[in-house]
């Protein structure tokens, strides 16, 4: 297609919500009005494609919404996108209010999605990283992602607080689906004693390691990944086996980690790359996701960005050696 001749960009928010989305919404409608593109939302995720659940978009709108966490566009996972009669109602969708382009804002089941939809649909696709897990290859962070870390070191140091008070063992499960980048990053930020992630093998032992002969008058912090293959409950009953005299509390901080203002980082990123993505589609770029590599903006194709991501060498050397360490008595 002739991307010089796009006239209308469609965009939508698919899978979890992240803070910075908003953020990421007003810059794709900024850039557009400024090349004169019209700019249509689809609420919902792909349920909206194919429902034709469409809203317009007034950069002025978004503007004041830029510190709103979620997303004003809704967004729902979708079974009936995952057949091909739902991809085609899409499609429909597109021709019929005239769609030149799209933007979608997820994580790695958007933009498998994106893959599966461009085998029948030959209009370009970009994608932009959201999601808080940060586990998409092709980016440093993802939307979301740091508003959710510090939301969860903000949590981790109150229950701090009352563990000191208590000489308790306190296991705290943040989110992060099958990655361990909030864990490390809210474990290590806060101090934390022992960090469980589903890519290491080790953690579990270093932590009982530890907490066998743990009779400390400071708290003893363990935060768990809810991806973890042991999971907090095992863990506790884990902990208590080494040592059965340990006052232990569990608690899951959940979605709170999704909710709030996005922070500085994730509001900035989400103008980086809104702005990108419409800049893109004008330079014929079409099924890749823009990221940023190193504070600069790259372009990663959907077959790359779908491959299974882990944490890096550098987190797992930390949570090797902060895990190991024993406290000095």
């Amino acid at each position: 297609m002739n991307t010089n001749k796009i006239k209308h960009i469609g965009v939508f928010t698919s899978g979890g919500d992240s803070p910075g989305m908003n953020s990421a919404l007003y810059a794709i409608a900024k850039t557009a009005e400024a090349t004169g593109i019209k700019v249509s939302g689809f609420r919902k995720g792909y349920e909206g494609l194919i429902d034709g659940d469409l809203v317009q978009f007034k950069s002025h709108e978004l503007q004041k919404l830029t510190q709103k966490g979620g997303t004003i566009l809704k967004t729902a996972r979708s079974k009936r996108f995952l057949e091909l009669e739902g991809r085609k109602k899409a499609l429909q969708t597109l021709n019929a209010n005239k769609i030149d382009a799209l933007i979608a804002i997820g994580g790695d089941g958007t933009f498998k999605g994106l893959l599966a939809f461009s085998e029948i649909c030959d209009i370009p696709f970009i994608g932009i990283p959201g999601t808080i897990d940060n586990d998409i290859s092709g980016t440093d962070y993802t939307l979301g992602f740091d508003s959710a870390v510090n939301t969860a070191i903000e949590n981790i140091d109150k229950i701090k607080d009352t563990a000191e008070s208590h000489n308790r063992v306190f296991i705290v499960e943040v989110m992060g689906r099958d990655s361990g980048y909030i864990a490390i990053h809210s474990g290590l930020a806060t101090g934390a004693d022992a960090i469980l992630i589903p890519e290491s093998g080790k953690d579990l032992i270093y932590l009982l390691d530890k907490v066998k002969n743990y009779d400390s008058e400071d708290a003893f912090l363990v935060v768990v990944s809810e991806g973890d293959e042991i999971g907090a409950e095992l863990v506790s009953s884990k902990i208590k086996e080494v040592n059965p005299n340990v006052d232990l509390r569990i608690t899951k901080l959940g979605h709170i980690q999704r909710g709030g203002n996005p922070s500085a980082l994730d509001r900035m990123l989400g103008i980086r790359l809104g702005v990108e993505a419409v800049k893109s589609l004008l330079q014929s770029e079409n099924n890749v996701m823009v990221g940023i590599l190193n504070n600069q903006l790259h372009f990663t194709s959907f077959e790359e960005v779908v491959k299974q991501h882990e944490v890096n060498k550098e987190l797992k050397e930390l949570l090797e050696l902060f895990g190991k360490q024993k406290r000095e008595k």
